[in-house]
């Protein structure tokens, strides 16, 4: 007994725990509904209005049969069957009606959930984006929220409709004849115990089913994104047995899950007939001895089909409800993720100038301070210099320069912009002045003015022909049909790369920032155009703080200052001649690839 009892304990705060996180989440996905609330209330209103006439009209019918058709009083049949008629008319009128506002709330509801999703996505850092798959984000505001969404709608409509019908016909069975009734209060007791173990047991695989979602989506959007690549490598057999495993792993969880719901209809068809058979034997039986009528025979057999019919409607909500859970778990996850990077109370919204101080920053991915990926960063950058930054794949170059624009924060330390620390400042108003240009260059559908207008709306056409005049941008789009109107496809696909970063280099101009930060930006541009953005930048943005990080050291020589980063570390600082006095690493490079060697990555001597 104390064994058990112990058990009990320990389970009991898990429950709590698992009903808490449940009651959470249909907190955070009811605030969703907002100005649907009023047809989310008529819905249930309308079928609860349905069934209640629906109920009338097998009562009305044994009222023809008994006391018009036997009695043989035409006057009766004409009345009641007007009623009938009646009652049938509202009940569709309610059916119409309750599906009108259904859809409209579930639609709505699923509006409400794709956009509050999209909306709270773009607040997350780049930490709470680390945390989701770009396919899963998908799947997410996709085939979650239609599930959701079909849910949502079948507990407005079904879930009151079918109860309710139940207990209707179940009471009225039991007026007209109790004895009978209580054999559908038999099948309804044994069907509901089958029913809840089939629901039961298709329901983890259900949930198992909706994160396999993620990697067919994954798969596909890699696919695509990378169909040029796929080509040249002649990959499509690969990638197509990747999708078809994809696939059969959702189809085999799926199969496994129908296998128990499929239960339902024949375990369900077995009810009704034992149940329609005993009554019509009882009844039979009955109506000779003159304990029943016929009209209420006629009832019972119609009640009878309305009782099994809302019990299977009720296992229909359990198996869409366990598919629903699932997804409803993971939309919650998006909208509870709160960005871990947040204004400061009173925030300074502007940047005096471009100087730039890194005070004993170490920066962690991870909580794990032991993971560290820069230790121990002191640096001094004047605003208007030129800084160069060097060093080898993984040694954290553009880790550093993400903690400027406060793309993520740092574990330890601080980092100074125009003499305050980043954490200070309103992240648009130091964003607005902080301009990147990543590695991975994105350019988006729309035309190359719509492109270059995400760095000001507002600039005019003269204003882009300029900054692409400093990106040296201009030479090939004027040789372009339509020029700057020049249609861009998704992801730039039919401009070349070194075409594509001038793009977003001109792009980050025009937002007038007082940093510049080129991340390998120029990387596939040639070393004459290369040498020809580097001189304009030096001529027209004098005052803007220019941040450079490259793999060739001819982009990066003529620089105030060039940094050498190794292992998260600072580990050569100054001029180009100072470094080659002094930086062991940095001449190293510079011999490699003045002597016709490659990029930082290769060290002289080797092939």
């Amino acid at each position: 007994m104390a064994k058990r009892r112990t058990a009990n304990l320990d389970i009991r705060p898990v429950l709590v725990r698992k009903g808490a996180v449940r009651i959470n989440m249909i907190k955070t996905l009811a605030a969703q509904i907002k100005e649907f609330k009023k047809a989310s209330v008529l819905t249930p209103i309308f079928m609860i209005m349905e069934v209640v006439f629906e109920t009338l009209i097998p009562l009305l019918m044994a009222s023809i049969i008994d006391d018009g058709v036997e009695a043989g009083d035409m006057r009766h049949i004409y009345i009641v069957g007007g009623l009938m008629v009646g009652a049938a008319l509202c009940g569709l009128f309610c059916g119409v009606m309750g599906g009108k506002y259904g859809a409209r709330a579930s639609t709505g509801f699923a509006r409400n959930l794709r956009k509050a999703m999209f909306d709270n996505i773009q607040t997350f850092s780049f930490s709470n984006l680390d945390k989701f798959s770009t396919a899963g984000l998908v799947t997410r505001l996709t085939t979650d929220v239609t599930n959701v969404q079909q849910a949502y709608q079948m507990l407005l409509r079904i879930c009151f409709r079918a109860p309710i019908s139940m207990i209707c016909a179940m009471s009225m069975a039991f007026m007209i004849n109790a004895r009978l009734a209580s054999i559908y209060m038999v099948a309804l007791v044994l069907l509901a115990v089958v029913l809840f173990i089939i629901v039961n047991r298709a329901m983890k695989y259900f949930q198992m089913a909706f994160p396999k979602y993620d990697e067919l989506n994954a798969s596909v959007q890699e696919n695509v994104s990378a169909i040029r690549v796929v080509k040249a490598y002649v990959r499509e057999d690969y990638e197509t047995s990747k999708l078809k495993k994809a696939s059969q792993a959702i189809y085999d969880i799926f199969l496994k899950a129908e296998k128990n719901v499929v239960l339902n209809m024949p375990v369900m068809q077995f009810t009704v007939y034992t149940c329609i058979l005993l009554i019509s034997w009882m009844g039979a039986r009955m109506i000779v001895q003159n304990e029943l009528t016929t009209g209420a025979l006629m009832s019972l057999m119609a009640y009878c089909m309305n009782i099994l019919m809302s019990l299977m409607m009720v296992a229909m909500i359990f198996v869409m409800m366990s598919m629903s859970i699932a997804s409803a778990r993971r939309i919650s996850e998006v909208l509870n993720e709160k960005s871990n990077l947040t204004n400061p109370v009173n925030p300074v919204y502007e940047v005096t100038s471009g100087d730039i101080e890194f005070k004993n920053v170490e920066f962690s991915y991870y909580e794990d301070k032991s993971k560290a990926v820069l230790h121990d960063i002191n640096l001094k950058i004047k605003a208007g210099e030129t800084v160069g930054i060097l060093g080898g794949t993984g040694s954290s170059k553009t880790s550093l320069v993400n903690l400027i624009s406060r793309l993520y924060d740092v574990s330890a330390g601080s980092v100074m912009v125009g003499g305050r620390d980043v954490r200070e400042y309103d992240m648009e108003s130091l964003r607005n002045q902080v301009a990147v240009v990543l590695q991975k260059n994105v350019l988006f559908s729309g035309t190359i003015l719509d492109n270059l207008r995400w760095g000001d709306a507002n600039a005019t056409e003269e204003e882009c022909k300029r900054v692409c005049r400093l990106a040296c941008a201009d030479e090939f789009i004027e040789k372009l049909p339509e020029g700057y109107n020049t249609y861009i496809e998704q992801g730039g696909t039919n401009v070349s790369g070194g075409q594509k970063q001038r793009l977003c280099i001109a792009r980050a101009l025009l937002k007038k920032p007082k940093i510049l930060i080129l991340d390998d930006s120029t990387s596939a541009v040639d070393t004459a155009t290369d040498a020809r953005i580097r001189k304009a930048f030096a001529e027209e943005i004098p005052e803007t703080t220019k941040l450079i990080i490259a793999q060739r050291v001819s982009s990066v020589q003529n620089a105030d200052h060039i940094i050498v980063m190794e292992d998260g570390r600072i580990n050569g600082y100054g001029t180009h001649e100072e470094l080659l006095e002094s930086n062991e690493i940095y001449r190293e490079v510079y011999e490699s690839q003045t002597s016709g060697g490659g990029d930082f990555d290769e060290k002289a001597g080797e092939e």
